[in-house]
This record gives structure tokens, sequence and C-alpha cells, in this order.
């Protein structure tokens, strides 16, 4: 996987998963023109990834959290980075809702 052919980063995600979708456009309203987004389709994941301009790779709740900072939005990443606790509570939760995703598009 390498970052979008813009030089932004590049979160990856499930577009067949309707919790997915909706908080990828969630995340796009949030982060404007800073991130790109695109569908996993061909080689699936078990869990969103954001692939930086430098090709470092994060996955799950960090990646939602490196991706609103490219937004600007900083506090997430802050926390999880910095409170204890909070990255293996936030990383726990995201495995949940991943495990129970349901709504797949058709």
């Amino acid at each position: 996987m390498s970052p979008s052919a813009s030089g932004k980063p590049l979160l990856v995600y499930d577009g067949d998963c309707a919790f997915c979708t909706d908080w990828v456009r969630r995340l796009q309203s949030l982060t404007g023109d800073s991130v790109a987004y695109a569908p996993f389709q061909d080689a699936p994941q078990q869990a969103v990834q954001l692939v930086l301009p430098g090709g470092e790779v994060h996955r799950g709740a960090r990646a939602v959290f490196e991706a609103l900072a490219c937004g600007g939005l900083r506090g997430w990443l802050w926390a999880y980075k910095r409170v204890p606790g909070f990255a293996p509570i936030s990383e726990w939760i995201y495995r949940l809702i991943a495990r129970h995703r349901g709504g797949r598009r058709s």
C-alpha cells in the first residue's frame, strides 16, 4: 500500500461496510482536503489503515486519530500518545466495533 498520488496521507477503509463508509464521510468533513480516502476492496484488511507520504502506516484507532490530526484536529492523537490507558482502550473499542460491524453494502 502506498500513499496517494497527491502526496497526501491515504486512509484505506472497507468500502462495503456501511458503518465504515459513514465514518469516512464524517472524517472527510473534518479533515477536508488534507487526507485522501480509498476503499480496500481489492485487498481486504482487518482494520482501517492510514499510509503517510513517507510510507509510515498506522492501523485501527491510531489511523483515525492520525487522519484527524492531518486535518488540524490534534487533540485525539495527543490523548492517544500521552494519556495513560487511552491508546489501549481506543484500540479495544476499535476492535470491538470492527468485529461486530454489519450493514455490508452491496
